[in-house]
């Protein structure tokens, strides 16, 4: 069994977030030891890290207890989580390629500095009127 402190070291969530979760609904059948302290299972830790990931994903808090009460339902939700998942596995695929977008960008501006200030490449702004950058 494992404390507050620890799942959230184990997680990398913070204490008031996790606390915010348990409080939610979030982590069901959360268990009291003695002082009446939430203590975590193995089980409980990797719902909480599954959690952290739907968060990490773009879901908001209250589509994130709609997919916790879709897996307290059991088996016959499946399909609907599933859907939920797809969509953010689509979003995320799309930030995704705009990332790669701006990496490349940068990656070419970088290799176009090094070489201007490598005397290999003359510098052009499309900022300047031409003939003023050379």
């Amino acid at each position: 069994m494992y404390t507050m402190k620890k799942v959230c070291e184990m997680t990398g969530l913070t204490y008031e977030t996790l606390k915010f979760y348990c409080n939610k609904g979030l982590v069901p059948n959360v268990k009291r030891g003695e002082n009446n302290y939430r203590v975590f299972d193995d089980r409980d830790v990797e719902w909480i890290k599954g959690l952290n990931c739907l968060k990490n994903c773009g879901m908001g808090i209250n589509e994130m207890l709609a997919y916790t009460e879709m897996c307290l339902e059991g088996q016959s939700t499946i399909p609907q989580r599933k859907k939920m998942l797809d969509e953010k596995k689509a979003l995320l695929l799309r930030e995704r390629r705009t990332i790669d977008e701006c990496l490349f960008y940068i990656d070419a501006k970088q290799k176009f500095y090094d070489d201007v200030t490598a005397g290999k490449t003359p510098y052009v702004s499309n900022l300047l009127p031409r003939g003023v950058n050379e």
